[in-house]
């Protein structure tokens, strides 16, 4: 079998079989086949496009490429979320627990953040002590006592997709469905849960801007998902503004200890919900989404998703009692009000930029290499839809610098769109795929 063969076939719009799949994906893991070569068959499919049987050859090609982990020792079924990122998402933080106090097992594999904020790793940090540098016997055992256990994404855990994707950063062929559904898909299934509920986000602040290809992406993730064998579904949710008001590592976790106590964002709340449902009804805990609503309410009611969460940052090492105090969470030394320049409705909030601006603060990384402020960011008071006076506050700004202070002023406010009239709110749901 040559490399040569395969680019050719797939160049003319030939179907790639399993075999032929596994043959590049390995030697290419392997350092066997060339950088350039690669290069071509990517730029080959971003043009012929993929078929949904070579998809699943190429998503399992890559799972296999390195560990998988096995959950076999946790008892009854393992459900896994995904989202596909967007300003102020700290979902994991407050569904984890709701859906753990309900009675299902999560065992999450997450990262660090790369961009606008930090990782649900960066947020859960803000707990002094706070560790995902545990043993997989640790995990295990967390998962089967508590019900909840995060570790960090092992090195090893699918290395061919990490490989391909430096590769397509920089041959601009990252823009193909087969190639992100299967990029997604190939790191969940190594980590070895039953069942994968999806976020995929589109709007202004997500990786899809445009609704119909954030769905043609969900439904070729949960066609995937379903191929290799795993019960999986998909939310489509709005990121055209941030999720929540906060946005920055330590204020993110404080508005999801809120949430936890029954005071959280409308949007952010129903997010929530609507993905705990999902997932109790395929880990099995409800048999439709109004039962499992209400036992999402309940925990939220009686405190024990609270308590879940405590007991999950104990766990893993972390200083549970500001859990319960979040008060106690360090605050940035600038913090001041960003008035509105003008009165009016809030028309639209160019959502990417307010993650930038968190970035310019030092809430996100620019480099692996760079070191996050988990104490900046911002908390907004007005969301598309509401009313502002000129003077009244738009937001609360929590800086280290005057200098990016100023920055990121300057960049939130251009973020900003107002009109006279007024504007309908969106629901934070576009669609469910099932």
């Amino acid at each position: 079998m040559r490399m040569y063969d395969l680019i050719m076939k797939k160049r003319n719009g030939g179907c790639l079989s399993e075999a032929e799949v596994r043959y590049m994906i390995e030697q290419y893991t392997k350092g066997e086949i060339p950088d350039y070569q690669m290069s071509a068959m990517t730029m080959a499919i971003y043009f012929q496009g993929m078929s949904e049987e070579e998809t699943l050859h190429l998503t399992m090609a890559m799972r296999d490429s390195g560990d998988t982990l096995d959950l076999s020792a946790i008892d009854g079924i393992k459900v896994d979320k995904h989202s596909t990122g967007g300003v102020g998402d700290k979902t994991s933080l407050t569904l984890t627990p709701m859906v753990a106090a309900c009675g299902l097992k999560v065992a999450k594999m997450s990262g660090r953040g790369l961009g606008h904020t930090g990782g649900t790793i960066d947020k859960l940090e803000s707990f002094e002590g706070f560790s995902t540098e545990i043993s997989t016997d640790t995990f295990i055992n967390n998962v089967n006592s508590i019900g909840i256990a995060i570790m960090g994404q092992t090195a090893d855990l699918a290395p061919a997709d990490k490989k391909l994707y430096a590769l397509r950063d920089v041959t601009a062929t990252v823009d193909n469905m087969s190639l992100i559904a299967s990029s997604i898909m190939s790191k969940k299934l190594a980590a070895g849960a039953d069942a994968i509920v999806l976020d995929v986000k589109t709007g202004s602040g997500a990786f899809m801007k445009n609704e119909d290809d954030a769905k043609a992406l969900a439904k070729e993730m949960v066609t995937l998902g379903k191929n290799a064998g795993k019960n999986t579904m998909a939310v489509i949710s709005d990121m055209d503004q941030p999720l929540g008001y906060a946005v920055g590592n330590i204020l993110e976790v404080q508005e999801a200890i809120d949430t936890l106590n029954g005071n959280g964002p409308e949007d952010f709340m129903e997010l929530c919900l609507t993905l705990g449902s999902l997932m109790l009804i395929a880990g099995g805990v409800a048999k439709d989404e109004v039962e499992a609503r209400e036992k999402c309410l309940k925990v939220i009611e009686d405190g024990s998703a609270l308590d879940k969460f405590a007991a999950f940052v104990a766990a893993q090492y972390g200083d549970n009692s500001y859990v319960y105090h979040p008060e106690k969470f360090p605050v940035a030394p600038i913090v001041e009000e960003i008035l509105s320049p003008v009165s009016g409705y809030i028309k639209h909030i160019e959502c990417d930029e307010i993650g930038i601006c968190s970035l310019i603060l030092g809430g996100g990384r620019e480099t692996k290499e760079s070191e996050i402020d988990l104490r900046v960011g911002l908390i907004l008071h007005k969301k598309v839809g509401d009313y502002v006076k000129a003077g009244e506050s738009l937001a609360t700004i929590y800086a280290s610098d005057e200098t990016k202070k100023k920055q990121a002023v300057q960049r939130f406010l251009n973020a900003y769109q107002f009109t006279d009239e007024m504007i309908e709110k969106k629901s934070v749901i576009k669609t469910i795929i099932s």
